[in-house]
């Protein structure tokens, strides 16, 4: 027997394919390979890409120097449209983060002089403290 709409379960997803289908992460595999990399949270637990989602939860996401919350308000099994995400996440990022996103393409770029090789590893935390 087939479901009547099968974008919307009112059952558990696993988490990856949530992220993915709510357009979180471009795929499904870079939204596991996330997970497994313990860039995906709920209440400071890293989650496994197979870990159920379940209304209400509250999820964390960094994604570079951004850490995304999202609260899910809806199950999707199939990925939708970009103007339909918001009927299954409520975006709880905060300003600041959003801005500092927003920030990074306006930092200054550091530049070396060609032929002066890698960098070493004094270089590389002085261009660190320069960018903090």
């Amino acid at each position: 027997m087939k479901k009547e709409n099968a974008k919307e379960d009112n059952s558990k997803v696993r988490i990856d394919k949530w992220l993915w289908a709510v357009r979180v992460f471009k795929s499904r595999s870079l939204s596991a390979e996330n997970c497994d990399k313990g860039r995906v949270k709920i209440d400071n637990e890293t989650m496994k890409p197979s870990h159920l989602v379940k209304i209400g939860d509250i999820i964390h996401v960094r994604k570079g120097l951004v850490n995304h919350q999202f609260k899910v308000t809806g199950i999707l099994t199939n990925r939708v449209g970009a103007k339909l995400v918001s009927q299954y996440l409520e975006d709880l990022t905060p300003a600041d983060q959003k801005e500092e996103f927003l920030n990074s393409f306006y930092n200054p770029v550091v530049k070396r002089d060609k032929g002066s090789g890698r960098p070493t590893k004094k270089d590389r935390r002085e261009i660190d403290e320069f960018l903090d």
